[in-house]
């Protein structure tokens, strides 16, 4: 690694092999000259596949390794002088917090806490512009509000916090260090606060990657229980985009709600993949996907209702989506078709006995 470049064009972001951190280091090395550092664990969910197309891209450059390794972060400021740091890195799943809650708070609460002790360390040496320019980002979910009923307002910014699973709880934990941080130390730290996400290299273990992939395959597509759970839907690259305009324009120590103010029910959702699969590769024995349809158990304390208010946003930094749910979601299947050795790889054994524990089983 080189301590050649110059602070300005530098930003660090973690959890950058993973779902929305690889399309954010994507977005990001496209907008500007900014070299990106991509720190990464590579747990089940980070596939350096998901980057193979900047191998050879210069302003990219891969550190395999522990947001709660202290050395290694130090060593990662103080060799590239980053401008910024945007820690995407979680566990995010919430069926695995539930069987598996123990890398959840590791990773989301000592994790987090031990990044933002190093990044007030490095930014406490920083002068004069370095210092003030410097930014801390911290890319947060909707799930730490808790569930709403239909009629209930939208998640706004001065909603409070009701965690209702051990994901939604440790990533609750790490905004709250955040903002502490920014509250005691002065760390310029911002937070956003995002709905359900969707789009390309995203894992199939998530509902839309997972009925795309189930219906090709011709198995069962698992819907919890009644299928009437809401959730506001975002297009990967709109959050991106979102991302780096808060970075851009955001005042420290605020958090900003991103959402796509696209609201379905996840049984919508699936007829709404079924649909466009039908018309895209349909089946060879000429019956719709949604004959595949299979309701299964529900998970345990499965928030009913989830919804963004974007207001803040659109009005204090500019910023709107691009895409509608369903520009988006027929970008996403296409990309799931075409990509179709990417979903093979990332089809691992583990994966599969994941899908048979949590869906087959109910």
């Amino acid at each position: 690694m080189s301590d050649g470049t110059k602070s300005e064009d530098t930003i660090i972001v973690t959890g950058g092999a993973g779902f929305i951190g690889a399309n954010f280091v994507y977005a990001a090395l496209k907008a500007g000259g900014s070299s990106v550092v991509n720190l990464d664990k590579l747990t089940y969910a980070g596939n350096l596949e998901n980057l193979a197309a900047l191998a050879d891209n210069p302003r990219h450059i891969f550190v395999k390794g522990d947001i709660g390794d202290r050395h290694l972060v130090a060593e990662l400021l103080q060799t590239h002088r980053p401008a910024a740091i945007i820690n995407f890195a979680a566990e995010s799943h919430v069926d695995r917090s539930i069987s598996a809650p123990d890398d959840f708070i590791q990773t989301n609460m000592v994790g987090t806490f031990y990044l933002l002790q190093e990044a007030r360390n490095y930014w406490q040496n920083l002068q004069g512009e370095a210092r003030s320019a410097f930014r801390f980002l911290h890319v947060s979910t909707d799930e730490v509000y808790g569930s709403l009923e239909k009629d209930d307002p939208p998640f706004s910014e001065t909603t409070a916090y009701a965690p209702n699973s051990p994901y939604s709880a440790s990533k609750a934990a790490s905004d709250h260090l955040a903002r502490a941080f920014f509250h005691t130390y002065g760390l310029p730290t911002l937070t956003t606060n995002c709905s359900n996400n969707y789009g390309p290299y995203q894992f199939p273990e998530k509902l839309i990657p997972l009925v795309i992939h189930n219906a090709l395959a011709e198995k069962p597509i698992p819907v919890y229980g009644d299928g009437a759970n809401i959730r506001d839907w975002l297009f990967v690259a709109d959050h991106c985009s979102a991302i780096l305009a808060v970075l851009a324009k955001g005042i420290p120590g605020e958090v900003y709600n991103i959402g796509g103010r696209s609201e379905k029910t996840n049984l919508d959702v699936v007829h709404t993949l079924c649909r466009i699969l039908d018309e895209l590769a349909p089946r060879d024995n000429g019956l719709g996907y949604d004959q595949l349809i299979t309701f299964v158990t529900d998970r345990p304390g499965h928030d009913r209702r989830y919804a963004i208010d974007a207001a803040k946003i659109e009005a204090e930094i500019g910023w709107q989506p691009e895409e509608t749910f369903e520009s988006g979601i027929h970008k996403t299947v296409q990309w799931y078709l075409d990509h179709v050795e990417w979903v093979a790889n990332v089809n691992s054994g583990a994966y599969r006995d994941w899908i048979e524990t949590n869906y087959e089983d109910r």
